[in-house]
């Protein structure tokens, strides 16, 4: 296939296509993505006789790069434009701003390997027959809108409903399939999932309160830590039936900073780059910036207080497992039961095939983890020690003593600064979606 721009491989439904996809719009409305980028629905065809042939995976979003070069996973098809395109960075320099660098990482962390779980769950659980508010019809259409894209509409929302049934076993109770499994699996259960939403609102709310002053996570202008949110909330908090509902009515403001940021249906909410006009004294329309903070990031690389809700619920919640992730993949890389260099369990919603004795029930790639004062149990996720290795690289070890003055003010902040400790005898490299076993940090 010939082709002059990018070209970006994913579905309307998913969070990582959603980050990668208003990335992309930044990036091209600023003039900063060459050619710019063509968004293509992958299809079962496409992803089976082309993305898996030729990236090794069938995870999305993939994007094909002009040169034909494959890149797969959201981070690091942001990592590689903007090293390819850095005029408009989203992610601020180490040297000039590097406690809003690491926030933006952080967040990055938090909104894609935590906040997918209670997004999950709203989509899935009011999916099911027999609960009400009910929004299954909306994911059998959005679902079989991709399976079966040149049926009708009618055929599309068979297609769908088909699959939720044959795969998810949508309706069963027992032997739970496809994201029911990984829910459990991630330490959603009957008992843990109202804490969870918990934590879901919680930091909707501070998002709320924040945005009562800023536009965006960094003042005026979007960033990393923007994207990364957007996927979740835009994906099942905003598009999902139920859950829309209660964000439109209970959060406005994070409805009206989805769209800016999706830069999709955002007149009234001013997407980035967007002026507002005034007539002046001769008639004349007269441009002036319509984002807060005069459309840039805080200066002084300050981090608003509006923001500390959420880095808590990192610091409370996330951080005490993934010290505990840590711990458990370097005995396991250290035992009899691995190689180093072996392949580990790849990022995925649900315990990896052929890992199911580790990372399910009480195997030792599971861990104990507290949410909302409830002890539960999930497994863990290598992928989650590879984005904590490029949050180490990324920062230069953390050598600024401004970094550890601000971290150390944060409740549990300090012991952030252990990370690249802790993750000696468990590193991972990444090739592509698979996940391998290392010696080096930087892989």
């Amino acid at each position: 296939m010939s082709q002059s721009g990018y070209r970006l491989f994913g579905v309307e439904h998913s969070i990582f296509s959603a980050k990668v996809r208003a990335y992309l719009r930044f990036k091209a409305s600023q003039a900063d993505l060459g050619s710019g980028f063509e968004d293509i629905l992958a299809t079962p065809n496409l992803i089976n006789e082309l993305l898996v042939k030729r990236s090794g995976s069938p995870s999305l979003p993939q994007l094909q790069t002009p040169e034909d070069g494959w890149v797969q996973d959201s981070s690091e098809i942001i990592d590689h434009l903007e090293r390819s395109h850095p005029q408009t960075s989203i992610i601020p320099r180490l040297d000039a701003r590097p406690k809003q660098r690491l926030l933006c990482y952080l967040i990055e962390l938090l909104a894609d390997e935590w906040m997918i779980v209670p997004a999950c769950w709203e989509r899935w659980h009011y999916s099911r027959a027999t609960v009400e508010p009910n929004h299954r019809a909306f994911n059998e259409q959005q679902w079989g809108a991709f399976l079966q894209p040149d049926g009708n509409g009618l055929a599309r929302r068979a297609a769908g409903a088909r699959f939720f049934d044959r795969v998810f076993g949508i309706d069963r109770e027992d032997n739970l399939k496809g994201p029911y499994r990984g829910l459990v699996e991630l330490g959603c259960t009957p008992e843990t999932q109202d804490a969870w939403q918990s934590t879901q609102r919680k930091i909707l709310q501070a998002l709320e309160i924040h945005l009562e002053q800023h536009d965006y996570v960094l003042g005026g202008r979007p960033s990393l830590a923007d994207y990364s949110l957007l996927g979740p909330i835009y994906v099942h908090f905003f598009r999902d039936p139920v859950a829309g509902f209660e964000l439109r009515t209970s959060y406005p403001l994070v409805s009206e900073w989805v769209e800016r940021t999706n830069a999709e249906n955002c007149t009234n909410a001013r997407r980035y780059g967007q002026k507002l006009y005034r007539i002046d004294g001769e008639g004349d329309l007269v441009g002036y910036e319509s984002m807060s903070d005069d459309g840039a990031w805080l200066e002084d690389d300050e981090v608003s207080d509006t923001l500390l809700p959420i880095l808590a619920i990192f610091f409370e919640e996330m951080w005490p497992y993934l010290c505990d992730s840590m711990r458990a993949l370097t005995e396991f890389v250290a035992s009899e039961m691995h190689v180093l260099g072996d392949a580990l369990p790849r990022k995925t919603f649900t315990a990896t095939p052929g890992f199911e004795n580790l990372q399910c029930n009480e195997g030792p790639l599971t861990v104990p983890f507290l949410i909302g004062g409830i002890r539960s149990r999930r497994m863990v996720v290598p992928y989650q020690m590879w984005m904590l290795q490029r949050i180490v690289v990324a920062m230069d070890g953390f050598d600024d003593p401004l970094l550890a003055i601000w971290l150390t003010g944060l409740p549990k902040g300090e012991s952030f600064l252990t990370v690249a400790s802790r993750l000696t005898g468990c590193q991972v490299k990444k090739e592509g979606g698979l996940l391998y076993s290392s010696k080096d940090l930087s892989e």
